[in-house]
């Protein structure tokens, strides 16, 4: 065991006088009670909100497809996806149709958030991707004869996902793409500015991503006040924590490196340990 891991999680003052920034919305309370719990003076910028999909007719017919002309496989990204695809099937009246329909779907998630929202549903997955990422769920399939199946697959935002899509085209597989939620700007652009110009002048500690869409908003915002370069050399100086892999990979497309990454278990409570864990060895 190394010295790291040997240490404890967190004490009730391991972030003490370390001031972080939550780009979080949706779980921004919870996130920032685990942090306040340590000590942490948490700064509050939701940068991204989440909302169903607004092209109802498109998701209802997806969701028909399903429970008439079952799909050989359901591939499903995220627990959000799952959730919010629910509850465009409970408006419907085709709740119970639409979850026995999944019950008898061989199904692949990306990691072990889908499952966990799969369970309360009394569904759950076949499997788990090998890795939480597309590249995960390629490995995943990748071998298995996927000629002529008809495979329905959970997206997010507006992204086409083209890697993934691809490969199912080229396996000989036919998709069948479905987007149930939408991101969309959250603080108000002058706070968001507020957050640059505190990360710029080395007022932060810490900043937290939990999600791409927030990484996109924040670099989207310091360009249009061209800012960018400041920004990206004022993180290079904080420690920037990302929840999973997926938000890694994004802050390195900006040229972000991050510093904190839980390892195996990509949800709040790991990346809150990780990151007193780092801040309390500094």
């Amino acid at each position: 065991m190394n010295a790291a891991s040997a240490m404890p999680d967190a004490t009730a003052d391991a972030l003490a006088g370390c001031r972080v920034a939550l780009p979080e919305s949706r779980a921004l309370e919870i996130f920032a009670g685990l942090l306040e719990r340590r000590g942490a003076e948490v700064w509050r910028c939701p940068l991204v909100a989440i909302h169903d999909s607004p092209d109802q007719v498109a998701i209802e017919a997806w969701l028909d497809t399903v429970i008439e002309a079952p799909f050989d496989r359901l591939i499903v990204l995220t627990g959000e996806g799952f959730t919010r695809l629910t509850g465009f099937a409970l408006r419907a009246g085709r709740e119970d149709d639409w979850l026995a329909a999944v019950a008898r779907t061989p199904t692949l998630v990306r990691g072990p958030k889908p499952g966990r929202a799969m369970k309360p549903f009394g569904v759950r997955p076949d499997a788990v991707a090998a890795a939480p990422t597309t590249e995960g769920i390629i490995e995943t399939l990748s071998g298995q004869d996927l000629g002529g199946q008809r495979i329905g697959v959970q997206l997010y935002g507006a992204e086409p996902n083209r890697r993934l899509l691809d490969f199912l085209g080229q396996a000989g597989a036919e998709a069948f793409p479905v987007w149930p939620y939408r991101y969309a700007d959250a603080a108000e652009t002058g706070r968001v500015s507020e957050l640059i110009e505190a990360l710029i002048a080395g007022e932060v500690d810490a900043i937290a991503f939990t999600s791409q869409a927030q990484v996109r908003r924040l670099v989207r915002v310091a360009h249009a006040d061209a800012r960018e370069d400041v920004l990206l050399a004022a993180l290079a100086r904080t420690v920037v924590a990302a929840i999973g892999p997926v938000v890694a990979d994004e802050l390195r497309a900006h040229g972000i490196t991050p510093t904190v990454v839980p390892e195996g278990q990509y949800f709040m409570k790991p990346l809150v340990s990780a990151l007193s864990r780092h801040l309390g060895r500094r």
